[in-house]
């Protein structure tokens, strides 16, 4: 098994498991990620997921010798890895340790935050091998950091460590080797705490601003923020705050 998953409370954590190859992506495991993210949508009571690599190593990026042999690392609709572009509604963490490179990169940059082993690597070296970050990297990395700051990724192809992540504000946190994966599992346990509805009225109404003008923007969020007020989980949370007790969320 290549991808494996393991239920920590409301927390859905998805491992890599391809050490051997410091957990590089193949078609088994894109279809191994597609599939743990089918079970972390589908079961009402996750509601985050954390996405980390077995052994120290978050993801060398698309494994070369599978894609030669005619292997494809990506899923239709989902893209690489079965991640990049899949439109997920529960919030999903990047748990890295050791190498996060290429598409492993990218696969973090998929995530909706990023917990970091101070020692961690991220980089982008597709052009030297004559390629491009298009698993997310050229359209998502000057979104996330400075243009200039992502265009010396993106051109040089050089990595960046941990530490040098956060500086830059591409990582929430920033943590001591071989904790990314409790740290992550703690921040998602937070936001676990949250209204289900709320987190992915949230992901929704970012997805559905990005790159239009703000009354689009706004004209999207009063269609979200009208569902919610229908809702149960806003009467409960309301309800909650006034009796001075924590709220039971139903997700609906």
């Amino acid at each position: 098994m290549t991808v494996r998953t393991e239920k920590t409370g409301t927390t859905l954590l998805i491992t890599i498991d391809r050490p051997q190859a410091r957990n590089a992506v193949n078609a088994a495991v894109a279809a191994g990620l597609a599939a743990a993210l089918d079970l972390l949508e589908a079961d009402p009571e996750l509601r985050a997921g954390v996405l980390t690599g077995a052994e120290g190593t978050f993801s060398a990026g698309m494994d070369l010798k599978a894609a030669l042999a005619g292997e494809s690392p990506e899923v239709p609709g989902r893209g690489f890895g079965g991640l990049t572009e899949a439109q997920t509604t529960k919030p999903l963490i990047a748990a890295v340790e050791g190498w996060a490179m290429g598409g492993g990169f990218e696969l973090a940059l998929g995530c909706d935050l990023i917990v970091a082993a101070e020692d961690a690597k991220f980089g982008l070296p597709e052009v030297k091998r004559g390629l491009i970050a298009a698993g997310g990297g050229v359209i998502r990395l000057p979104k996330r950091i400075p243009y200039h700051l992502a265009m010396e990724f993106l051109l040089t192809g050089e990595p960046v460590s941990g530490v040098r992540a956060g500086e830059l504000g591409l990582v929430n946190r920033v943590v001591p080797s071989g904790e990314a994966a409790a740290v992550a599992l703690q921040l998602a346990e937070k936001i676990s705490a949250n209204a289900p509805l709320a987190l992915a009225a949230v992901k929704k109404i970012v997805r559905a601003a990005d790159g239009v003008p703000d009354a689009d923007a706004f004209a999207a969020q009063r269609r979200e923020l009208a569902s919610l007020m229908g809702s149960q989980d806003v009467r409960e949370g309301m309800q909650a705050f006034a009796e001075r007790r924590d709220p039971v969320w139903q997700g609906k």
